[in-house]
């Protein structure tokens, strides 16, 4: 699996946590654990508080280590990872695949619906044409890039229950990077929840953010969000659910048109925008892939999509201090307004200068 998404929310840590508490009267009332853990490309954190520290140290080794066994069910790099087993098999006939697999792709396949299309786990052969073309010194040429759109399109993947998955095309494949990160986040929780723990912060290398409950004192989990432009300071208070930031690989000083990760499905190439979004919901896996989504389908449809769903915010920061927010019950807030969590809100959008 390609795990690119570019560190993108900064969260505040665990022991600012604890001087926020301290500075306002109130101590915390638990003890806490944090610790990290580099898979799926990045590093994993958690930062849990509960009953005692060797309750805590025990449940976070388990969730991370959840975290390492689903990176050998959706990695794209490890041979014998199942969804690498899947893209190589004969694509003649249906697979069976393992339950985390099913599930996560039938999510993947939903949020393709959901964009028309724009969110689509299939375009990883066209992120790796352009990645050799690039290497080469030069875009694909059309002709070849019209040979892998015809591998690229979610249609082309057909979920067989309990557990089959059919490929409706010799030469597409799976790339679960815009929302793997987000299930695994989603799984460690439930790990976490097993054990006990209702109060705890998980990050995947600062993309992607589940918050259960909030530290000791406070009202949710503070979250400082991308801002390209240093001007616009987004920030949201989680408080069980989830927050994931997506935007498109910056250009590389050595190449100037290098191209980017995140590819548009509607014409082949990667997407040129100024935007990092970052989405708001009630999952990891339905943040990690809106996050992608409302990037590829910009401000204007993205907007209509947030109001469509429940429990969705998404805000648009762009490189020049431009801001679009949308939500449709958290709050999302921009040069430092109030936020609580859970609180409505309208859609809408702010240009900041």
């Amino acid at each position: 699996m390609h795990w690119t998404k570019p560190l993108a929310a900064i969260v505040l840590c665990a022991s600012a946590v604890l001087a926020s508490a301290q500075a306002s009267g109130q101590p915390p009332q638990a003890p806490f654990v944090h610790k990290k853990k580099y898979v799926m490309g990045t590093v994993f954190a958690i930062v849990a508080y509960g009953e005692s520290v060797a309750q805590l140290s025990n449940a976070i080794d388990e969730a991370l280590q959840e975290v390492v066994r689903l990176d050998d069910v959706m990695s794209d790099y490890k041979a014998e990872s199942a969804l690498s087993r899947l893209n190589h098999s004969s694509h003649s006939h249906p697979e069976p695949v393992p339950p985390d697999l099913y599930r996560v792709i039938g999510e993947a396949l939903q949020y393709s619906r959901l964009s028309g299309g724009k969110f689509d786990v299939t375009v990883g052969p066209l992120v790796n044409l352009w990645k050799a073309a690039i290497r080469g010194g030069q875009p694909p040429s059309p002709a070849a890039e019209e040979k892998v759109r015809s591998c690229v399109g979610y249609q082309k993947v057909e979920l067989l229950p309990p557990d089959r998955v059919q490929f409706h095309s010799p030469c597409t494949q799976i790339d679960l990077g815009s929302i793997g990160k987000g299930y695994a986040l989603d799984q460690a929780a439930a790990v976490l929840r097993a054990h006990g723990i209702s109060h705890a912060l998980l990050d995947a290398g600062g993309s992607s953010l589940v918050a259960m409950g909030a530290p000791p004192g406070q009202t949710g989990w503070l979250v400082h969000l991308r801002d390209p432009s240093n001007q616009v300071n987004p920030v949201v208070m989680l408080s069980d659910n989830s927050v994931s930031t997506s935007e498109q690989t910056p250009p590389s000083l050595l190449s100037p048109e290098a191209a980017g990760h995140i590819i548009d499905p509607d014409n082949g190439a990667p997407l040129r925008t100024t935007y990092a979004v970052s989405a708001v919901a009630a999952t990891g896996t339905a943040s990690d892939a809106l996050s992608t989504t409302m990037l590829l389908l910009g401000p204007e449809r993205g907007k209509q999509l947030v109001k469509d769903l429940l429990g969705v915010a998404a805000v648009w920061v762009a490189s020049d201090g431009k801001s679009e927010l949308a939500s449709s019950g958290p709050q999302i807030r921009v040069n430092g307004g109030a936020v609580r969590p859970g609180a409505s809100g309208q859609a809408g959008s702010s240009p900041l200068r």
